[in-house]
């Protein structure tokens, strides 16, 4: 196995509201995601340290990016997010690896910065219960 870095993703797409991946990678400037795992405490009162369980796996995604408005670009992918409630598969592939998740966004703000940048940010949320699972 191989160190390597984050740069150069291969592949990074989103369903717009109609099922469609769109390749919108040139418009991210930074992502952050996360696979966490949800834990039951159950340390008895014999023991002098926690005791857990592995519950429920989760996925959850922002990515941030300038505002692009051109077809099939950031800005019609997440335009619909308030006003449609659809899944979007995200499908991140970078070093070979990829990490596909059905997501639900749950917001597309655009800020307008006092140096005139027009940039975006968009969460999303694990929709339907798949163990996000690296290939």
């Amino acid at each position: 196995m191989s160190k390597a870095s984050g740069l150069g993703w291969t592949t990074l797409s989103v369903d717009d509201s109609t099922g469609s991946p769109q390749a919108i990678k040139n418009d991210i400037t930074n992502l952050t995601f996360s696979t966490p795992r949800a834990v039951q405490d159950i340390t008895g009162i014999d023991k002098s340290a926690n005791e857990r369980l592995l519950l429920l796996a989760d996925f959850s995604v922002t990515l941030d990016g300038v505002f692009n408005g051109g077809s099939n670009a950031a800005h019609a992918v997440f335009s619909t997010v308030p006003s449609t409630s659809v899944n979007r598969t995200v499908t991140m592939v970078v070093n070979s690896k990829t990490l596909p998740n059905e997501t639900l966004f749950t917001d597309y703000s655009l800020t307008r910065a006092a140096t005139g940048e027009l940039t975006w940010e968009a969460p999303g949320v694990l929709a339907d219960g798949t163990v996000p699972t690296w290939a």
